[in-house]
């Protein structure tokens, strides 16, 4: 393997020319927005490069180096020739283009572009730097396409150089501009700007007068309040840095001008009285902008490091002073309405006002919308126009939103949520009591009420609590340790197979004659001879839906008998007794009903013939006395009166009838003649069986 030496990086050098003076042909405008690619030169990039190589084959890592040498030489003689203004300056984007094709082949190292960028920006002014991102900004998707993670780092080092140089003030859409292009180039979920530990921005200090300033007129009126106090008093007074709200509301009633105070020496017993019995108003007075100053501005110290509320002394100024703050800006709002709809007739129909009005109302939305402050003016002379400003005040609450935010992601509820996260450093053990939970919610409905309010304010708030609802995504995805957001590729095969599965489970299907597990109904269109559906006549047989007769019975069970006297295995036995013993169950079940006398006779598994075949049982002859026959007996005793017959007959033959007796059982039958009925007494009828 032989090395590359400088002769090589001569002759690499001649072919990048040669490729810049075809790029030239092809856009001979050297603007920025077509970019060059493989294709645009016919595929002619890597025959060139390989021809100055000589047929030689060496080391990658040598030609890398031998390549990057030649490209530094003609980026560097470019650079120092012509100006970023220049048309000329286009041989530079063809060059940049040209090492992004051979890093895509490969045949130099991938980050060998942007090391160039990052040079070309360390070279320029601001101006040029916006020039150089208008490149960056086309080329991105081409530029991180391929060999991303070792570009990764290049890109960071070079945009965080480019932010440190910027200012955030003066050149606010650049930076924007800059953030933009890190967050499209790197992953949803790389880790590089993501703060994983949670830690806050503790260096940020809002810096504001703690004490007024006063003037000499002021200062004797101070005086004089001040020598009527109790001078024990004011030393046991603590010199606090953060007042409170009981600070705030001391410092109100002592701050009340001397006016007030002389016109109340004057009332009378009668105006008091008068003064007693009016009700008082429920609303409480609105705060004094040189009292709530202190503790508006106290308010950032909390905003950039929201732990600090985890004790109840922070808290309760922090409750405090947000209060104030937020009946302040009500206060302001109603200002600023009332000033608005008091005007008078003859302004109402001045043209001039209305035209000025009207100019007003359309440039405010931008203004709004362009409003951006990098850090707040914290002047005492500048505050109360900072009040009366509604993008002023509308920062301020989103800053509060977002604390209220964090504070309610501490509730019991809200926390057995984030149980089985694996990331415990932006995990507390601070739980939000219920008093402090139910004030959270309360003021967190007055802040979004509140935002609804003045020109756009319903557009506003719904941004505003769109991006706060997607932060808590952001904060579950954090807490669970930054999981892959994008997933790997669908290898080939797999994405035919599942293309094949879907083609198939989408395709219409045809309909089967007889579904799976149904019964076939092909016998209901069975026809006879003379046409006629004999599938539906069977199933109207009176045997298919009425019990049958016990007599039915006999002759499969005798059929089952006989099988079983045949049958020679035990097998055979057994499922030929199952059949008897179903059958002969069955015709038990429905004698039940009507021969239940006949079971006394039939014994366990024996015959069942008396079923259907009943015999007459021995028993002898009864003679039942029918008292209520009486019209039988009239009609027996008138026939032998009519034959004459004498009453020694008639004895003579009583005694022959009693005599007889009536054979039963195989034996013949003998006629019974009627009795006579005695004189003396009724004689029942005999009935023979």
């Amino acid at each position: 393997m032989a090395y590359l030496s400088i002769s090589s990086v001569d002759r690499l050098t001649a072919s990048l020319k040669e490729l810049l003076a075809r790029a030239k042909e092809i856009k001979p405008d050297g603007g920025i927005e077509s970019a060059l690619t493989a294709p645009s030169f016919h595929g002619d990039v890597e025959v060139i490069i390989k021809q100055a190589e000589g047929g030689v084959t060496v080391n990658p890592q040598d030609h890398y180096a031998a390549l990057e040498t030649a490209c530094r030489n003609i980026f560097y003689e470019l650079l120092a020739s012509t100006s970023i203004q220049d048309p000329s300056f286009g041989q530079i984007w063809d060059l940049l283009d040209i090492v992004s094709v051979l890093s895509d082949i490969p045949l130099c190292e991938p980050g060998l572009v942007f090391w160039l960028v990052e040079e070309l920006l360390d070279s320029q002014t601001i101006d040029g730097c916006r020039i150089v991102f208008d490149y960056l900004d086309s080329r991105r998707e081409r530029l991180t396409a391929k060999n991303f993670k070792q570009k990764q780092l290049i890109i960071l080092r070079a945009c965080n150089e480019l932010l440190r140089r910027l200012s955030r003030a003066e050149d606010t859409v650049f930076c924007g501009r800059v953030f933009i292009f890190m967050f499209q180039s790197f992953p949803l979920g790389d880790r590089s700007s993501v703060n994983l530990r949670g830690e806050y921005h503790v260096e940020n200090i809002t810096a504001f007068e703690r004490e007024p300033l006063k003037d000499e007129d002021e200062s004797g009126s101070v005086m004089d309040v001040d020598q009527e106090t109790d001078p024990v008093e004011k030393e046991k007074t603590p010199v606090v840095d953060h007042p409170t709200a009981i600070d705030a509301n001391q410092e109100t009633q002592t701050s009340q001008p001397a006016e007030t105070t002389a016109k109340s020496v004057k009332f009378d017993a009668a105006d008091e009285t008068s003064k007693e019995t009016q009700p008082k108003p429920e609303s409480e007075p609105e705060p004094d902008p040189e009292t709530l100053y202190p503790i508006f501005w106290s308010l950032q110290d909390v905003f950039s490091q929201p732990i600090r509320l985890f004790e109840s002394q922070f808290f309760s100024s922090f409750k405090s002073g947000l209060d104030l703050t937020l009946r302040k800006f009500k206060a302001v709002q109603q200002q600023q309405q009332s000033r608005c709809t008091s005007k008078t007739p003859f302004e109402a129909h001045r043209p001039l006002k209305r035209k000025r009005a009207d100019t007003d109302q359309s440039e405010q939305p931008q203004d709004l919308a362009s409003s951006f402050n990098p850090r707040y003016l914290t002047s005492r002379d500048l505050f109360s126009l900072e009040l009366s400003d509604l993008a002023f005040r509308r920062h301020i609450l989103v800053q509060a939103l977002i604390l209220i935010d964090f504070l309610l992601s501490l509730t019991p509820k809200a926390k057995k949520k984030l149980e089985s996260t694996s990331n415990k450093s932006v995990l507390y053990t601070y739980t939000l009591p219920d008093e402090e939970i139910a004030w959270a919610t309360t003021m967190r409905t007055e802040i979004a009420t509140y935002l609804q309010q003045g020109q756009e304010g319903k557009f506003y708030y719904r941004m505003v609590d769109t991006v706060l609802s997607r932060d808590k995504n952001w904060v579950h995805w954090k807490a669970e340790g930054c999981p892959l957001i994008r997933q790997p590729p669908i290898s080939a095969p797999s994405f035919l197979e599942s293309q094949r599965g879907a083609v198939k489970a989408s395709a219409s299907r045809r309909i089967r004659p007889s579904p799976i597990g149904s019964l076939d109904l092909a016998f209901l269109s069975n026809t006879g001879e003379e046409g006629q559906a004999m599938g539906l006549e069977k199933l109207k047989e009176k045997g298919r839906y009425e019990l049958p007769q016990v007599e039915d019975f006999k002759g499969p069970i005798m059929e089952d008998e006989f099988d079983l006297e045949m049958a020679r295995e035990e097998k055979e036995k057994e499922e030929v007794g199952v059949r008897k013993a179903s059958k002969m169950w069955r015709a038990l079940r429905i004698a039940s009903k009507s021969k239940l006398n006949l079971f006394d006779k039939i014994e366990d598994g024996g015959n069942l013939a008396v079923l259907w075949n009943p015999s007459t049982p021995e028993k002898p002859v009864e003679a039942e006395v029918k008292d209520d026959d009486k019209g039988d007996q009239n009609e027996m005793a008138k026939k032998t009166e009519l034959d004459g017959e004498s009453s020694a007959e008639k004895e003579t033959q009583e005694a022959e009838k009693e005599n007889q007796t009536v054979q039963v059982n195989g034996v013949k039958e003998e006629d019974v003649p009627v009795m006579e009925p005695e004189p003396s007494g009724s004689v029942g009828a005999v009935e023979v069986t």
